[in-house]
């Protein structure tokens, strides 16, 4: 599952780039929450929580059904 995660977040990763920012994966559980930590101008951007929801966890369920959710560690 991790090599399905990545391949996904590579797919995010162009636009979070484009912005000055990045997504790193950090861990996965048995349960499918995927950990990730946001770095760049995504670290403190005020806009983080939704780029998280809305766009990183939205495209991994929908690329890895596994996944369960999506939450940021710093």
């Amino acid at each position: 599952m991790k090599e399905k995660v990545e391949k996904a977040l590579d797919e995010i990763r162009p636009g979070l780039q484009a912005d000055g920012g990045n997504v790193e994966l950090v861990d996965i559980n048995d349960e499918g929450v995927v950990y990730v930590k946001l770095v760049g101008a995504c670290s403190g951007c005020p806009s983080s929580q939704i780029t998280l929801k809305m766009g990183i966890e939205k495209t991994l369920k929908e690329r890895v059904p596994e996944v369960k959710s999506v939450e940021s560690v710093n």
